[in-house]
C-alpha cells in the first residue's frame, strides 16, 4: 500500500488503532479520525506518527470536509 492514503474511522483507539498501525506498517499514509477526545488523539499522534482528524462520521457534510482536510494535509486519497 505504499503511497496510498488510508482513512480509518475511530482510528485512534481500540480496533481502529490496531488497524491504523497495521496499515502504517504496510507503508500506507494513514489518517485516523476521532470524535471527541482531543488529548487522547494528540497522544496517539505523538506516539505513532499517525495524524488524527476530528469529525463526526455520521454527518455527511462533515465527512466531505474531513476528507478535503486530509487531502490538504497529506495529499489525495
Amino acid at each position: 500500500m505504499t503511497k496510498r492514503t488510508a482513512i480509518v474511522t475511530g482510528g485512534t483507539r481500540g480496533i481502529g488503532r490496531a488497524i491504523s498501525l497495521a496499515l502504517k506498517e504496510t507503508g500506507a499514509l494513514v489518517a485516523a479520525t476521532y470524535a471527541g477526545n482531543d488529548e487522547a488523539a494528540k497522544a496517539f499522534t505523538a506516539e505513532t506518527g499517525v495524524k488524527a482528524f476530528k469529525w463526526d462520521v455520521g454527518d455527511y457534510e462533515a465527512c466531505k470536509a474531513g476528507v478535503a482536510e486530509i487531502e490538504r494535509a497529506q495529499g489525495p486519497t
